[in-house]
C-alpha cells in the first residue's frame, strides 16, 4: 500500500479532530474511519464520512420518530424481513463514502456499478503516480476453457516469469515516456526549456491499464449491497473481489444487523428459476432426476447440483 506524506498527515488531522453531534454514530466504524485498509500492492480503501446505521434501516421501513425503545432483536427481526422480502427502500436510507485506491482496469469494471457518486483524480489537472499493479505469481492463469471470462490454470515456470516481466517493462517504459511527453518533474529526467511538453490530457492515453488511479466512492447501503453480491462472489475477478472483501468487513462494523441479514439472505442464498423449483421438488418426492429429465440446460442444472451437493449426472 502507498499512502504519500501529505495523506498521512491528511488522516493524522482528521483523527484528531471530533465533533460533537446529535446524529447516529457507529463506534466499530468511528475505530477505522479515515484509516487505509490495504488492497493489492498499492492500492487501499478507507472510510471517508457515513450516514445512518442500523436503526436509519428500521426507522425509515417504520416512519418513527426516533430509535425508540424497541429491543436489538426486534430490530433484528425486521431488517430480517426486509432483506429476505427483498424490500430496498429502507436500506437507501443509510450513506457511506470511500476513497479507493485501485488499478485503472478495475476501475473500469467497477464504474459499471453506476448506482453511486463517484469523482476520479484528474489525470487532466494532476500527473499520475509512478505505481502499477504486478499480480503476485498465483494470480497469473490462463484463459478458462469454459468461462469466458473467468481464468483457468495458474502459469508456472519460465511463461510466468516472461509474463510478469512483460507487465513490468511495459508499464516502466509507457510512464517513462508519459513523463517525458509531460517534460515536468522528476520523472521527465532532464527537463528541456525549450520544449513545452504535451498536454497532460493527452500525454495521460499513453499509460498502461495497471497504472494506479483514485476515486471518491459514495453510495447508499442498498446499493452498496448491490455490489457487494456480485464483487465479493467466489466467481469475482479477484482484482476486485479483494476490495469487495474489505468493504464487507466495513460493512459489518457499519451496520451488523443489515450485513447478518445480508450474509443470510444474500451471500448465503441462491435463486432457482420456476422450473428448478420444480426439479428439486420432484426429487424431494423421492423421484429420481437427472440433468435430461430435470427440463433445466446444462449450465443451470451444473448449478443446481452445486448449490444442494448433488452428484449430478
Amino acid at each position: 500500500m502507498s499512502i504519500s506524506s501529505q495523506q498521512h498527515e491528511e488522516i493524522r488531522q482528521s483523527r484528531s479532530t471530533t465533533f460533537q453531534t446529535l446524529r447516529p454514530t457507529v463506534q466499530e466504524l468511528e475505530q477505522v474511519l479515515y484509516q487505509p485498509f490495504s488492497v493489492l500492492d498499492h492500492g487501499f480503501v478507507r472510510v471517508i464520512d457515513y450516514l445512518g446505521d442500523d436503526t436509519s434501516v428500521v426507522q425509515a421501513a417504520r416512519v418513527s420518530y426516533g430509535r425508540g425503545t424497541r429491543k436489538v432483536s426486534e430490530d433484528r427481526g425486521l431488517i430480517m424481513y426486509l432483506m429476505r422480502h427483498w424490500h430496498t427502500t429502507p436500506f437507501e436510507m443509510a450513506d457511506i463514502k470511500f476513497h479507493v485506491k485501485l488499478p485503472i482496469f478495475v476501475a473500469r469494471q467497477w464504474i459499471r456499478h453506476r448506482t453511486a457518486s463517484v469523482n476520479e483524480y484528474s489525470a487532466r489537472y494532476s500527473i499520475l503516480d509512478k505505481e502499477f499493479y504486478i499480480p503476485e505469481p498465483e494470480q497469473l492463469a490462463a484463459q478458462s476453457s469454459v468461462n469466458r471470462q473467468g481464468r483457468g490454470t495458474v502459469l508456472e515456470g519460465s511463461e510466468a516469469q516472461r509474463v510478469l516481466q512483460i507487465l513490468r517493462d511495459d508499464a516502466e517504459r509507457n510512464y517513462a515516456d508519459y513523463a517525458w511527453m509531460l517534460n515536468e518533474g522528476a520523472e521527465a529526467n532532464q527537463v528541456d526549456p525549450d520544449r513545452s511538453g504535451l498536454a497532460r490530457e493527452l500525454a495521460r492515453m499513453n499509460l498502461t491499464l495497471n497504472t494506479y488511479t483514485q476515486w471518491y466512492w459514495k453510495t447508499n447501503l442498498h446499493n452498496l449491497m448491490g455490489f457487494l453480491r456480485l464483487r465479493a462472489d467466489s466467481h469475482a475477478q479477484y482484482e476486485i473481489r479483494v476490495y469487495a472483501e474489505v468493504m464487507l468487513d466495513i460493512m459489518k462494523r457499519w451496520v451488523p444487523l443489515s450485513h447478518e441479514a445480508f450474509m443470510e439472505h444474500r451471500m448465503g442464498a441462491t435463486n432457482l428459476s420456476r422450473s428448478a423449483i420444480e426439479a428439486v421438488k420432484r426429487m424431494i418426492l423421492g423421484e429420481k432426476v437427472t440433468g435430461t429429465t430435470s427440463g433445466l440446460t446444462t449450465r443451470e442444472w451444473t448449478e443446481v447440483c452445486f448449490t444442494f451437493g448433488l452428484p449430478g449426472d
